[in-house]
């Protein structure tokens, strides 16, 4: 089963979540493009940085966690690429940038740690989790009384 769908999946058919994940799951590289895929798509938002976001190991993927903790944002996917060299290599190739962290809102590419700063400080972050469904608790402040 795992062939035919690796096979309907690289021929460009459109395959269920379900079944992008068995092949994301089963995939013979956690650096292949289908893996990756079978991670961000269908998904509101995924960090991929180095350590996690209770104990993330560079400063980058902390300012990352920060901001989304700022915004209140606590449920969402993410890698620790130092687990896995296929995958912190993987995801620089798929995504074409060569940082880590990389965040992707609803599928695609958002950016690194600069463009989440920068997203952040010109409200756009507030605006982009709210396409998605995610409130940012900045939201809840504007709406508090002076």
């Amino acid at each position: 089963m795992m062939n035919t769908l690796r096979k309907s999946f690289l021929n460009g058919h459109k395959l269920s979540s379900f079944s992008r994940i068995l092949v994301a799951r089963y995939s013979e590289s956690t650096g292949s493009k289908e893996y990756i895929d079978g991670l961000v798509k269908n998904k509101k938002l995924v960090v991929f940085m180095k350590g996690t976001p209770a104990a993330p190991r560079c400063g980058f993927s902390n300012a990352v966690v920060q901001i989304l903790d700022f915004h209140s944002v606590k449920q969402y996917d993410s890698y620790n690429v130092l687990e896995d060299e296929n995958l912190r290599q993987g995801i620089k190739e798929y995504s074409n940038w060569p940082t880590i962290p990389q965040v992707f809102i609803d599928g695609e590419f958002v950016g690194g740690c600069d463009l989440m700063l920068e997203m952040h400080k010109n409200g756009e972050l507030v605006d982009e989790l709210q396409k998605v469904g995610i409130r940012s608790a900045l939201l809840d402040k504007k709406d508090e009384p002076s």
